[in-house]
């Protein structure tokens, strides 16, 4: 008899399924599409043209503690730049974060200081800030001083206030373009949080680009499954938990909705009307590109930079983002972009690259943004157009349909708002647990939220490990010798 299921096969349902397998319990994951990974997969545009279909650059995959005691680093390769990110400016002008803060401080000329005092205690207590980021806020956290220091900041660049500190537009750019990654208005203090968070990790060890794609790292997950026993089953849609009646531990990778659907109207009435007014954020629209060459910059810290934030000034962002807010279309769309090719040459052919890009639309936006994506890379990187050899875009909407977490288009699995981050889905110690029975949540809708770190996944596989079968969280590494290490 299976002791556990998880469905859904994204990188918390992997990450759930690894801590199961590895506590000796008999455990199958079911994932619907025919394509293991959710947000951690990797296709091709054509042959040999890898392009990841959601996440692609990974500051967490080194940082995150599920992945660090995954031992993540010794089972696949990493391409790690020198420059974290970067943010161009009209006129040749950028904001450039290194790996080391120093060298970021000096270019930012008068606004260094200001910026490495924001920053510095962030990076310096690395483990303390991620114990903020990466657990629920409901919990006492373990590094009180850093909790301190981190509200602070997040007050400081997430409120209107947030104007004071710098004084130049490279500085203030640099980190609006960070905090904007969360879909929402600006500024605020959730897109405050990822910012630091985000932003810390780029100077205290980079942001790391996976070898191969994305894929990689769902493929190192599903392979310790299956080394430990468990069972991972794609193309298989559940329909219903009576599907899995009998089997006593079931975790859901699944967004509110979805559980809802699940439920069949088992699930209690306030539960339920708590699932209702879960939110989600607006849409994605993502464009990836065949090139003929690398993206021509005109300036040459923003070519060697493993993430590039288009968008313009501080300025232009927020009226970027508010208009998407108001459920428009943005005029000068902020817009991510990576082009994992110059680091990574397994993702092309010789003499080609593929550029990954996206842009905020309203929720469920049917509109093909590869226009105004590309002119937005033209204005900071003249003769873009004519290394362009194709694009292929996927809209909002067919990102809601590719995936069922990504309701509207929105694959952070929920609005990332202070109250959401509260009670993601649910205001609860213990947000993971359902009210039904051996039921666990584990998707980017409960804490710690969006981004590829397994967080969540482990979150609610302790917790299920502790109340169902009063197990531990087993050593997760590689080595099969016991581990000392506390776990995560």
């Amino acid at each position: 008899m299976t002791d556990a299921a998880v469905v859904g096969s994204g990188p918390n349902g992997l990450a759930a399924a690894v801590v199961l397998a590895r506590a000796g319990l008999s455990v199958t994951v079911y994932e619907a599409a025919t394509t293991l990974g959710g947000g951690a997969r990797t296709g091709e545009l054509e042959t040999d043209h890898l392009n990841d279909l959601c996440s692609a650059v990974h500051p967490m995959a080194l940082a995150s503690p599920f992945f660090s005691h995954f031992e993540l680093q010794r089972r696949i390769g990493f391409a790690v730049p020198e420059i974290s990110y970067a943010h161009p400016l009209d006129g040749g002008r950028a904001g450039v974060a290194f790996r080391d803060l120093a060298r970021t401080t000096d270019g930012l000329g008068r606004d260094g200081p200001a910026y490495r005092r924001l920053m510095e205690p962030l990076v310096r207590n690395i483990d303390g800030t991620l114990d903020v980021a990466l657990n629920h806020l409901l919990r006492v956290p373990r590094h009180p001083m850093a909790a301190v220091r981190f509200g602070l900041a997040a007050l400081d660049q997430g409120t209107p206030l947030w104007n004071r500190r710098f004084s130049t537009a490279a500085a203030a750019a640099l980190f609006t373009g960070v905090a904007a990654h969360p879909v929402g208005t600006l500024p605020s203090l959730p897109s405050a949080g990822a910012g630091l968070t985000l932003g810390a990790l780029a100077h205290a060890g980079g942001w790391p680009i996976p070898l191969g794609g994305s894929q990689s790292i769902a493929n190192a997950m599903v392979d310790d499954i299956r080394a430990h026993g468990g069972k991972v089953v794609a193309d298989h849609a559940v329909r219903s938990l009576s599907e899995l009646r009998g089997v006593p531990l079931v975790l859901l990778d699944i967004a509110p909705p979805g559980l809802l659907q699940l439920a069949e109207g088992r699930l209690p009435r306030s539960y339920e009307r708590a699932l209702q007014r879960f939110r989600f954020g607006d849409g994605a629209c993502k464009v990836a590109f065949i090139l003929s060459g690398p993206v021509p910059w005109s300036n040459e810290d923003v070519a060697q930079a493993g993430t590039v934030h288009l968008g313009g000034t501080r300025e232009e962002i927020v009226a970027s983002e508010a208009q998407v807010a108001a459920g428009k279309h943005a005029d000068n769309p902020y817009v991510l972009l990576s082009q994992p090719s110059l680091f990574d040459p397994s993702r092309a052919p010789q003499g080609r690259h593929v550029l990954w890009t996206y842009c905020h639309v309203p929720s469920g936006s049917t509109r093909d943004m590869a226009e105004a994506i590309t002119a937005q890379i033209e204005r900071f990187a003249p003769g873009f157009r004519d290394v362009v050899v194709s694009s292929f875009t996927t809209t909002a909407a067919e990102l809601a349909t590719s995936n069922a977490n990504y309701v509207g288009g929105d694959f952070g699995g929920g609005a990332v708002t202070l109250s959401q981050m509260l009670a993601r889905p649910v205001l609860s110690h213990a947000p993971w647990r359902t009210p039904l029975d051996g039921v666990f949540l584990c998707s980017a809708s409960t804490p710690p939220g969006p981004g590829v770190h397994g967080m969540g996944g482990f979150h609610a596989a302790r917790l299920a490990l502790r109340q169902v079968f009063g197990l531990a969280v087993p050593p997760l590494g590689l080595s099969l010798q016991k581990d000392q290490r506390k776990t995560p």
